[in-house]
């Protein structure tokens, strides 16, 4: 994207690689922030990725940064106006894109932290991609600038296609919680994995995260899926100190995932995040905190990263996006 965009905006044929190149290295440089990190706190990457240097007031600052950086290299090609035009480009690209996908991006720091998820595109969608990365090797080869024009419209039609599909996905869950009876509290629909034909649904009732799936074709099909009782501090954990840092952490990954959490049902001291899962009805969650009543008042909780999916899940979620008829 950040490519695309500095390409359509560069005027001069001859500089069309490097606007692209610039473009991309500062649509790529917000990403950065996954170094940030400590051994002590587990939970310190995951709240500053995608925060401050996805923030629409540090673009400014950031292309700067890049502009510093990268200069060099094509100091014998154009200015340093120049190159920072080009890196700002990508750069204010990255966290309006980011905010497109479920995991939740921080635009306004320092003003909020709250982090915001449009939901209408995976994180990874080669159709999205793919095409814009074509385009852009077309127009570079080519030397016409109409390519990454043609690249910024397939962007904004699939975004686009992608709004509507997460207000049909959204449509169908109130409609499959009303025929159960049920008056959703909450209710979520976000991509599953590379597109935005088959969509997880999440709606809260009570003390129940219900988590189904959905096709949307033409024709709309739901796959009922699996129930998740949600967190009760109190419930789960009456051992749990309320100062202690294990009760601080379990507020963090809460704010983090927007109040998605529950209880792991084959691990009681597991808090999962029911927002995501490869097989998109399936209660499978990609990360976990776990807690222990043996930990000192300032330990933090373990982090668990359970992203790898097994062989029979990648064949059910595939089988689901392709032929559901099958199911």
């Amino acid at each position: 994207m950040g490519a695309s965009v500095a390409q359509a905006c560069n005027r001069d044929v001859g500089k069309i690689k490097v606007a692209a190149l610039l473009g991309c290295l500062g649509g790529l440089a917000p990403d950065l922030d996954i170094f940030i990190s400590s051994s002590a706190d587990p939970l310190m990457s995951l709240e500053y990725h995608r925060h401050f240097t996805h923030a629409l007031i540090f673009i400014p600052l950031g292309a700067l940064i890049v502009a510093t950086l990268t200069y060099p290299l094509f100091a014998g090609q154009l200015n340093f106006r120049q190159a920072y035009f080009y890196a700002f480009l990508g750069y204010a690209t990255h966290g309006l894109l980011d905010a497109c996908t479920s995991y939740g991006t921080v635009l306004f720091w320092p003003f909020t932290d709250q982090r915001f998820a449009w939901d209408n595109i995976s994180i990874i969608d080669p159709l999205f991609t793919l095409p814009m990365l074509a385009l852009i090797i077309t127009g570079i080869r080519s030397r016409k600038m109409r390519f990454a024009f043609v690249a910024l419209i397939w962007a904004a039609s699939y975004l686009s296609l992608g709004v509507i599909q997460r207000d049909r996905a959204i449509a169908a869950g109130y409609r499959l919680a009303s025929s159960r009876g049920h008056t959703p509290l909450r209710l979520k629909a976000k991509t599953s994995f590379a597109n935005i034909v088959l969509w997880k649904l999440v709606y809260e009732t009570g003390d129940t995260f219900h988590i189904d799936a959905v096709r949307l074709t033409r024709e709309i099909r739901i796959f009922p899926g699996d129930t998740a009782e949600k967190l009760s501090v109190s419930k789960h954990f009456p051992w749990l100190a309320p100062d202690s840092q294990q009760a601080k952490d379990i507020e963090r990954f809460r704010r983090f995932s927007g109040n998605y959490l529950a209880i792991d049902k084959n691990h009681p001291n597991r808090i999962i995040d029911v927002r995501y899962s490869l097989v998109p009805n399936e209660v499978s969650p990609f990360w976990a905190i776990e807690l222990s009543p043996d930990k000192a008042p300032a330990d933090h909780i373990v982090w668990r990263s359970l992203r790898r999916a097994s062989a029979t899940q990648r064949s059910r979620w595939w089988a689901m996006l392709t032929s559901p008829e099958k199911l």
